[in-house]
């Protein structure tokens, strides 16, 4: 446990415990899913499956910190699999090249929290329809220039991003953003799956953060389910 011995003050011995059995599916890995599976990685959890349709760019490598110039080209699932794994032996990894929601929902028994770390509103909100419908936790994040924002889902009991964002379909980021932004909202969706797979803490569930990288200032507001959401109030729970 000398790997984790700084934590397992912070998560008790049963807390790294869950982690370890824990399965988490990133869904993109892009800078958000660069960051966020690099430090669920090495917090020790169990098993991740990653998940991306592209290939590494020229114009990722500004903020994208699981590739390198070598690895344009390629697919990102299978190199962000590659570093993961020389970054924690013990942890499986198991890289899927495929559409997000799809794919997700092809895995979605096996796992616990699906961390969503998509860069438009269409895959974010199938993405949100497939954790829902199975009743898994689901933690978003999204960044645009020099601001992010995060949330976490827990169906049945806080608003969705149905809810709160489906106004937004057909909607993507503008492109520009700096590095650091992505890698800092990244962390934090990690830390929001650690909380939620080891029991320690309060996840930030029916909260939404919003993060202004510009002026520093960060923002907490109350997200409320809303009546008639197609995905959670259809379903009933």
């Amino acid at each position: 446990m000398e790997r984790y011995s700084r934590q397992l003050p912070v998560l008790g011995e049963e807390g790294q415990r869950r982690v370890r059995r824990a399965t988490i599916l990133v869904a993109g890995l892009g800078g958000l899913g660069s960051a966020a599976s690099l430090y669920l990685a090495y917090g020790g959890v169990g098993r991740l499956i990653l998940v991306d349709r592209d290939r590494v760019e020229e114009s990722n490598l500004n903020r994208q910190v699981l590739y390198g110039p070598g690895d344009i080209g390629r697919e990102k699932a299978l190199v962000a699999a590659e570093r993961l794994r020389e970054a924690n032996p013990d942890v499986e990894v198991i890289p899927v090249v495929g559409d997000a929601a799809g794919e997700a929902r092809r895995f979605i028994g096996e796992v616990d929290v699906v961390v969503d770390a998509l860069d438009n509103w269409d895959s974010r909100l199938e993405l949100n329809r497939v954790a829902v419908e199975a009743g898994k936790p689901l933690v978003h994040a999204a960044v645009d220039e020099m601001q992010g924002q995060l949330m976490v889902v827990i169906p049945g009991v806080t608003a969705c991003l149905e809810c709160v964002f489906g106004g937004l379909r057909g909607k993507g980021a503008s492109g520009r953003i700096l590095g650091p932004v992505a890698g800092a909202m990244g962390a934090m969706e990690a830390l929001e799956a650690l909380k939620l797979v080891s029991g320690v803490g309060s996840p930030l569930a029916g909260r939404l953060l919003i993060a202004d990288f510009a002026s520093g200032s960060f923002d907490v507001v109350p997200v409320r389910r809303r009546p008639g959401c197609p995905v959670c109030g259809a379903l009933g729970i």
